[in-house]
């Protein structure tokens, strides 16, 4: 395959400088990780309706980067998409990108760190953020959506702006943490000289269950997250708080993504009693059931009080607060990642945290609906905090042969 300017350009120059925040120590244990991914070689098709990575079973591993866009040519940008979407086919296929270069001269087409490594259920999903239809030269104003826009100032937000914003994302899933890094090493390594990377984080340790098929994970504090949570195989629910089918064609099909960087306080959780911690989240801490029930899966008991006429799952606990029922029915589809990058050395403290993703049809009507109430009445907000944000709209998936946003060129 012929290479592309692009690609020629990014070849000769980024290396693997600069693709991550948190970087350091992430691909530590990766022979055992590798031993279980090749148990799980799958591919996940990279065409499709929708993009792969929403509704697909969350994988393990996650490397999440932000980009700003570097040019104010629309012919750029839309030569970006293309060549990042060939380039996510051949990678979630289980191949290298371009061809083996036998060239010693020239730098190769791929940068090799996953060559003879299965493809581990790989999955790239690609956003645009609102800036890249503030840009007069894309000349892209007039098919925004009006979904998409900066996410208002929210309680309980302490955010750093070189972990928030964002002109383009690139979600990279699978069950092998070298596979995702490489993912994100490549596509920074094309888009050199129309996009510079602003922000990245590694993640591992899924902390939502997106299918029936999936045991519930643990979050940082030890407590089964997600339980509650959209399943793919919902599909009414899907429908309804996933998938865009209004608006402009191009996000037919697609959906809004809300990123936030949560800073998890592990010492002063790990100093709370256990009776503290349930009541905070509303369930048992070792099987998950609500407090007041018996089972993980039964519905929470919101109704129902205990011997002293108090209700048995607390006002102010998290599952209370975030039940669609005490929403008016709002549900977000959630997809987040456990994430550790060493030491806060201003605290002496793991830097450790959740990074979460969700979702949804309309950020506005839906995460901000929710965060407007958990960031001031929440009991777990003791523990947290809300370091970096960022929102995008996730184009509907790509037709075989084409691009992911293709439509929005046409």
């Amino acid at each position: 395959m012929l290479l592309s300017r692009r690609r020629l350009l990014a070849s000769a120059g980024l290396g693997a400088a600069g693709v991550g925040l948190g970087a350091s120590g992430y691909l530590i244990g990766h022979e055992a990780a590798t031993a279980e991914a090749a148990e799980a070689a799958g591919t996940v098709p990279f065409h499709g309706e929708h993009q792969a990575g929403i509704a697909t079973p969350a994988q393990d591993r996650l490397h999440f980067a932000a980009f700003d866009l570097e040019t104010e040519s629309r012919a750029e940008l839309r030569e970006l998409l293309e060549e990042w979407s060939q380039a996510a086919r051949e990678m979630t296929e289980g191949r290298m990108i371009g061809a083996e270069n036998d060239n010693l001269l020239a730098p190769p087409d791929d940068t090799g760190e996953a060559k003879g490594l299965p493809a581990s259920n790989l999955t790239v999903t690609f956003g645009l953020g609102p800036g890249v239809f503030d840009r007069p030269g894309l000349g892209l104003a007039g098919r925004r959506p009006p979904e998409l826009k900066p996410l208002p100032p929210l309680p309980g937000d302490e955010l750093n702006e070189l972990e928030s914003g964002g002109d383009i994302c690139v979600q990279a899933c699978a069950d092998d943490p070298q596979v995702v890094f490489h993912a994100v090493r490549n596509l920074a390594r094309i888009g050199r000289g129309t996009v510079t990377m602003r922000w990245s984080q590694l993640g591992f340790g899924r902390t939502s269950t997106t299918s029936r098929g999936q045991e519930t994970p643990r979050n940082l504090f030890g407590m089964k997250d997600g339980t509650a949570n959209i399943k793919s195989e919902d599909t009414e629910a899907m429908n309804e708080f996933v998938w865009v089918d209004d608006g402009p064609a191009w996000m037919r099909g697609g959906s809004y993504l809300v990123s936030r960087r949560i800073r998890m306080n592990l010492e002063v959780w790990d100093r709370s009693s256990l009776a503290d911690q349930e009541e905070t989240i509303g369930r048992r801490k070792y099987d998950g059931a609500p407090l007041g029930g018996q089972e993980e899966f039964e519905p929470l008991p919101l109704d129902k009080t205990g011997p002293d006429g108090e209700p048995v799952i607390p006002t102010n606990c998290h599952v209370r607060l975030a039940s669609a029922r005490e929403n008016g029915g709002v549900q977000i589809l959630r997809r987040g990642y456990s994430f550790t990058d060493g030491v806060d050395q201003s605290l002496g403290e793991l830097e450790a945290g959740l990074f979460f993703i969700a979702f949804q049809r309309d950020p506005e009507k839906q995460f901000v609906v929710l965060q407007r109430k958990l960031g001031v009445h929440d009991l777990l907000d003791e523990y947290i905090k809300h370091v970096g944000s960022a929102v995008f709209a996730v184009p509907r998936g790509a037709e075989e042969g084409g691009f992911v946003g293709e439509a929005l060129f046409a």
